[in-house]
């Protein structure tokens, strides 16, 4: 059994509701989904077995340093089964939060590694953003979630309409989870004015109250 790695790296959290947090990000390669604005590169990688990629991390960084452990990607429910005993022997020993960031589509996946998830950084993708119709996925997804702390991530541009905001809105209300509005970036430059955000900000808070507008700050800091 085993996955491609893309990289481990250790940085700072530059996303979504636990900015500023110290990370050992472990980047997994694929993805089912080919969004229109994404800027990572993740193809070329390292095969691990899962007690190979424990031995790595653990003897290669002091893990007491980091609040969590991000698996990131590409698409890491992708590798499901390899995660499943990855993380047993993570949980079996004396181990970091685990920060799942996930494009939310993958809803039986997530079933199997549930037990062993801390905090899941999921992504709503608007069609106008992305290109892809998964409104189906996401609902599915997201009735999985129940039981472990999850918050949702909104990519837009210019592109997003009003019925995607009230549709949203209303998948966070289901679900009881809070909103991070997040502008698309070109480079480590917002795509839209910051009058934009606060109009589309406003928009959202009108239907939906727990919402928050945070750019990629690792871009504005030059971090990985």
């Amino acid at each position: 059994m085993k996955a491609k790695i893309n990289e481990i790296f250790s940085s700072v959290q530059g996303e979504g509701a636990f900015v500023g947090y110290k990370q050992l990000f472990i980047r997994f390669c694929d993805c089912n989904l080919n969004c229109d604005y994404c800027d990572t590169e993740f193809e070329n990688g390292i095969e691990y077995t899962p007690d190979k990629l424990y031995e790595k991390i653990t003897s290669d960084y002091n893990l007491n340093t980091f609040h969590s452990v991000s698996l990131t990607g590409g698409e890491p429910l992708l590798s499901v089964n390899f995660l499943a005993e990855f993380l047993r022997i993570c949980k079996s020993n004396d181990f970091p939060i685990i920060y799942l960031e996930t494009n939310a589509t993958l809803a039986d996946e997530l079933i199997k590694v549930k037990p062993y998830i801390d905090i899941i950084s999921a992504d709503i993708k608007l069609k106008s953003a992305t290109g892809l119709d998964t409104k189906g996925l996401h609902d599915r997804f997201f009735v999985q979630c129940a039981g472990i702390e999850t918050f949702v991530k909104i990519v837009f541009d210019e592109n997003i309409t009003n019925d995607e905001i009230v549709s949203c809105c209303k998948m966070a209300q289901k679900y009881n989870f809070p909103l991070i509005l997040q502008p698309k970036m070109l480079g480590d430059k917002m795509s839209v004015t910051s009058e934009f955000c606060t109009e589309i900000l406003d928009k959202f808070t009108s239907n939906y109250l727990n919402t928050r507008l945070i750019p990629q700050v690792h871009k504005f800091l030059n971090l990985r």
